[in-house]
């Protein structure tokens, strides 16, 4: 059915999560193996409290995310993001992931609801520096202010414009898609169910069944989100050769 909806839906907006990212080999927050978390306290190491009074141990934390982060590139299933954005097929993506990757493969219709770790900025005067900055030693910028990540840490309000943009998308949504969410943090599990409430077909793609799984109309497990995709995409490249 995900098929026939794609092709017939005049507004497709799509949220994806840490699922996404860890088929790039990005590891995720909570999972029980490589979870970021594990034996970590993100309020010690990940919030503004750190940024104030534990400065080393936040931009050691930052710096090997930075690294791993280089380590990896957006898998095939972001470009076909992209393409379909180009091509009229997707209007959005509201995303968790702060990577980056989306905007890396081409996407520009995007709400980055946590931020996005290819960038730093300077807590007083605002100015952006490439992430590559923390591997060098780069924690200063020229004004002398602090360099900290462009996401959001915790003990910090989501930002608006993001928020608005993607409340905005769910509403208007024909056909929305969740990509590798399990759905569990507020407010992002909410956008789902705005746009079901105002009238749009709700499939959600995830290797493990969510708490949301009972309001969708279509739902797949175990199954690898760029795989999906790339079928998907298929058999959209091959209607079109069909037509030509």
């Amino acid at each position: 059915m995900l098929e026939k909806w794609l092709k017939e839906s005049n507004y497709t907006v799509i949220l994806s999560g840490a699922g996404m990212s860890t088929e790039s080999g990005l590891p995720d927050f909570r999972s029980a193996n490589n979870g970021l978390w594990n034996a970590k306290d993100p309020g010690r190491i990940a919030s503004t409290d750190a940024l104030n009074d534990n400065v080393k141990e936040f931009i050691d934390f930052y710096r090997h995310r930075v690294i791993g982060l280089k380590e990896c590139s957006p898998h095939k299933g972001y470009y076909i993001l992209a393409d379909w954005e180009k091509r009229g097929i997707l209007k959005s993506i509201i995303t968790q992931n702060v990577d980056g990757f989306h905007r890396l493969a081409g996407s520009e219709n995007l709400s980055e609801l946590h931020g996005n770790l290819q960038t730093l900025h300077c807590q007083e005067c605002k100015e952006e520096f490439p992430s590559e900055g923390y591997l060098h030693g780069h924690i200063q910028c020229y004004c002398g202010g602090m360099l900290r990540p462009s996401v959001v840490l915790f003990g910090e309000m989501l930002p608006e414009q993001p928020l608005d943009f993607a409340a905005e998308e769910s509403e208007k949504a024909e056909l929305f898609i969740v990509l590798g969410s399990s759905l569990t943090v507020t407010p992002a599990n909410q956008f789902p169910l705005i746009a079901k409430q105002n009238g749009a077909k709700l499939v959600i793609i995830n290797m493990e069944p969510t708490e949301f799984d009972f309001y969708a109309d279509e739902v797949i497990h175990d199954r690898k989100i760029g795989e999906v995709l790339e079928e998907l995409d298929h058999a959209f490249q091959q209607r079109e050769n069909e037509k030509s």
